[in-house]
Parts: C-alpha cells; structure tokens; sequence
C-alpha cells in the first residue's frame, strides 16, 4: 500500500504554521495541530465494523471539525486565516484524510494488495495516440496521457510501453506510468452549480478511461437547487 499523500490533512497543517502570512495565527493552529494528534490516535483506536464503525467515525468527524473549524480558526483566528481557510485548505483538506482512517486497516487487508493507492492522487483519465501525420506511425508513438487532482482515490499504479517495433528500441519506444483509480471522490465544503457541473464532467471522463470506476462527491454545505445525480455519471 502507497504511503504517499497520506496525510494531506496533517500537510496543509504544517504547511500553514511554517507561512509567513499565517504568523498571527500560529498559536491556534498549534493546538489544533495537538488535538488534530488526539483526533487520529481516536480513529485508530475504533475497532467497530460495518455500520457502527461508520457512525463512531463520524462522531470523531464531527467533534474534530467543529473543534478546529469553529472554536479555534472562526472564533479565534485573525481575519486572514478566515478569509483564507479554504485557499490553505484547512478545512476541506479533513475530509481528505479522514476517508483513509475510514477504510481501515482490515479492508486493505481484505483487499491484500501492497501496492494499493488509498489517498489523494492526481490520476487517470485519458490515454490517446497522437501522430502528427504517417512518418510518426513509424518512429516513436506519440501518446498524450490525460490525468486530474482527485481528493481521494482508491487505485493502483500502471505502467506502460509502447514502441512501434517488437522489440522496444529506445529510439521508437515510449514509456510513462500513472494511477488508475476505481474509486474516486471530490470533497467540496460548499457544492454550488459551477463545481456541480464539473464534477459530473469529470466523472464521465473517469468512466471513459476506467467503465468499471465510481465517482463520489462529498459536499458539505449545498450552495445550489438539489439536482438528480442519476442523470449524470456522479454515483452520489
């Protein structure tokens, strides 16, 4: 299992007490920086499955999110970090991380794969073949690999090579790699018709590179009229 971007909660965290902009800030985002440690050693310690496991997880969400969200950047944060919580991703960036502590250890286990991508991973959309006319049909392939930002993704890695002679010469041989993933989610504070849209664009692309996938959108705050996802790729 990939440990990379892991802890895009913990990251954003870090990130913004060592900002220069964030200096008046430093104080609470230190203690949320300790409660953010109580927060993990919690989800850790949840041993309850199925459902269970889902409302107990969501009562950490929950206290940890009005904890840092509320008590200390809005009622105690300097007007920059409010303003600029959600460029830093301090808030979003939550959701993020608490989706990996969700999966939980015995369903990677279950899964019994290694070298599987649970986390934030820029991954797969497209992969076209692109010659600029017949000469390039035998010479190097020219290939564009089209990829997204997605918060969080359950996947693998894949490699490629393509070569337009059996036996792979560097000179006509091309070679790259890049995440696949099954499962895709987008985590939005606020959800309003523009993201909407996009991510309903997003997860027809995803489903035109991999049919087998899911795309998810997790919005906190609907900043739009409700609207049916079954008429678009979104699974929720």
């Amino acid at each position: 299992m990939s440990t990379e971007g892991r802890t895009p909660h913990l990251d954003k965290l870090e990130a913004a007490i060592r900002n220069p902009k964030c200096k008046g800030d430093v104080a609470i985002l230190e203690e949320a920086l300790s409660l953010y440690r109580e927060w993990v050693s919690a989800m850790k310690a949840v041993r309850s499955r199925g459902k269970k496991r889902v409302r107990e997880m969501t009562a950490l969400l929950n206290w940890y999110k009005d904890a840092v969200e509320i008590e200390l950047l809005m009622k105690r944060g300097t007007d920059f970090i409010r303003r600029q919580k959600g460029q830093l991703k301090l808030d979003s960036s939550i959701m993020e991380e608490f989706l990996i502590h969700l999966i939980g250890p015995e369903i990677e286990s279950a899964i019994g794969e290694s070298r599987l991508i649970i986390g934030p991973r820029n991954a797969f959309m497209s992969l076209a073949f692109t010659p600029s006319g017949v000469a390039d049909l035998i010479g190097r392939p020219s290939v564009t690999l089209k990829t997204k930002d997605q918060d969080f993704v359950i996947g693998v890695n894949v490699h490629f090579k393509f070569s337009s002679s059996p036996e792979f010469p560097e000179k006509r041989t091309v070679s790259g790699s890049f995440t696949l993933a099954v499962l895709a989610v987008e985590c939005k504070v606020n959800l309003d018709k523009t993201m909407y849209q996009e991510a309903a664009g997003t997860a027809s692309r995803l489903k035109m590179g991999c049919p087998v996938s899911r795309y998810f959108v997790l919005a906190e705050y609907l900043d739009m009229q409700p609207e049916d996802c079954r008429l678009t790729d979104i699974d929720l």
